[in-house]
């Protein structure tokens, strides 16, 4: 016979427990506990007290025996979201693609059911936020010609969105958003954990159909602290989880992806939004270069990876007198604690003191400049603010600085040096012992400066001023 059972659950990473609590003993979130009656068969205790039911599997496989298919992958047709996925979409996987409203996703995802459409595939499209007429505006706006192979449907209903996948026979399944679905199976409200795991676990077996495998798109809310909202376990059950980043009202859109099971984690997508829908920046180098005609000071320029593939990134920095006892160290494009320690070692190795001047710190684009090898054009960049003279034109740093005031050999230096050449500069200054010699020869528009020490290349870049 059935039993009700009494249980409290968090509403933000699902933990259970007999007893209500104001505080998530697991999450730490405040008034998330919310009482939940759940049908236990048979009862909980007395299917505890057994031991548990011994089903032979119909079929064991060894790992060897194992076959798949390595071109199972369907290209969106977007080179910028196949380069984040790994290059393109996998028959069998579920990705959920998690932004801010108004970021994006919804247009992304629009134009790769278009695409995929394309190809021959038929692709759904199920909202239960929209209904058909604003995605069929939103289509007019952004698609050329909408293709007759995409299908839309506008409901809330998770067993009516798998009544059209078969119908249909879709290739490709577009859910917006996860958690405003539901199943009728549970009385509990759309967007509740319950609720979102178990529509989650339908469409994870529709895409891992062995005799039908298709691919499954899921779009995700996200909670005040820019995380995916509902239960953890959601990430875990999903192949991929990508997230779509746009700062305040600018254009620029990064795609990244936190999980990836048939690629690296590494890769970044880059993306402009316009009235026609978002547009990939193939060449995100040249976008993130100002180009000028006479030099500036406070500004650097320098090569990171995003993932394989590197990018020329600039530094600018603003060095002010400060009125007050303690200088601002502002910095929107790394984490403060890196800015301070880097003005430490330019004080201190560098020799140029800057204990009451202000020091503001940003990135072109807003790109991030947590990785070491951006570190010495920091340091130049505010050296250069703070004497009032420019760099070198066409000139690039790329290295780590260390404590000692030696620069620091970083990986990858061959693939930056050969992005730097084929964006024309002419000049880079990068640590000692960082190329072979053996691949001197393919960087002959390049000339390499390698030096050790950071006050020797501040005096040669920066030179004339008598601390240097």
């Amino acid at each position: 016979m059935a039993k009700r059972k009494e249980i409290y659950r968090c509403a933000v990473c699902g933990y259970e427990t007999s007893k209500w609590a104001g505080q998530c003993p697991e999450c730490r979130a405040w008034n998330q506990m919310k009482l939940v009656e759940e049908v236990a068969v048979g009862g909980l205790g007395a299917s505890s007290e057994k031991e548990p039911r011994i089903r032979k599997p119909e079929h064991i496989s060894r790992l060897t025996d194992v076959t798949y298919d390595i071109g199972q992958r369907m290209s969106t047709g977007i080179g910028e979201l196949d380069r984040v996925l790994g290059g393109g979409l996998i028959a069998d996987s579920m990705t959920i693609l998690a932004a801010r409203p108004g970021a994006g996703k919804s247009t992304l995802l629009l134009q790769a059911a278009q695409r995929i459409a394309e190809q021959g595939y038929s692709v759904l499209y199920a909202s239960g936020e929209e209904s058909e007429s604003q995605l069929r505006r939103r289509a007019e706006r952004i698609l050329h010609q909408i293709h007759e192979r995409i299908y839309v449907l506008s409901t809330s209903s998770m067993n009516e969105v798998l009544g059209a996948i078969e119908a249909i026979d879709a290739r490709l399944v577009i859910i917006d958003s996860i958690q405003t679905f539901s199943m009728a199976e549970l009385t509990s409200r759309p967007g509740s954990p319950t609720q979102t795991m178990e529509c989650t676990s339908a469409l994870l077996n529709v895409a891992k159909n062995p005799k039908r495998p298709r691919a499954v798109f899921l779009t995700g809310q996200l909670t005040k602290e820019d995380e995916l909202a509902g239960v953890r376990s959601l990430e875990h059950m999903v192949d991929t989880v990508l997230y779509m980043e746009a700062e305040g009202e600018e254009e620029l859109r990064i795609l990244s992806a936190t999980k990836n099971r048939f690629g690296s984690t590494g890769e970044m997508g880059f993306f402009l939004m316009e009235e026609q829908g978002l547009v990939p920046i193939e060449n995100p180098s040249e976008y993130f270069m100002t180009h000028r005609e006479q030099p500036v000071t406070g500004s650097a320029l320098t090569v990171i990876k995003e993932g394989t593939r590197p990018v020329i990134a600039e530094v600018e920095s603003l060095v002010s007198q400060s009125y007050t006892p303690y200088p601002s160290r502002i910095a929107e494009c790394m984490r403060k604690d890196q800015l301070n320690t880097l003005v430490s070692i330019l004080e201190q190795r560098g020799r140029l003191p800057l204990y009451d001047k202000n020091v503001v710190l940003k990135s072109t684009g807003g790109l991030k400049l947590s990785q070491p090898s951006a570190n010495l054009a920091v340091i130049v960049s505010i050296a250069s603010s703070a004497l009032d003279r420019p760099l070198p034109p066409q000139s690039i740093f790329i290295g780590d600085v260390g404590l000692t005031g030696e620069l620091k050999r970083i990986p990858s230096m061959e693939s930056r040096l050969r992005e730097a050449q084929r964006m024309g500069f002419q000049k880079a200054y990068i640590p000692k012992d960082s190329v072979r010699e053996e691949q001197r020869v393919h960087f002959k528009s390049l000339q390499i400066e390698e030096r050790e020490y950071l006050h020797s290349l501040l005096r040669e870049v920066l030179g004339g001023w008598n601390a240097l």
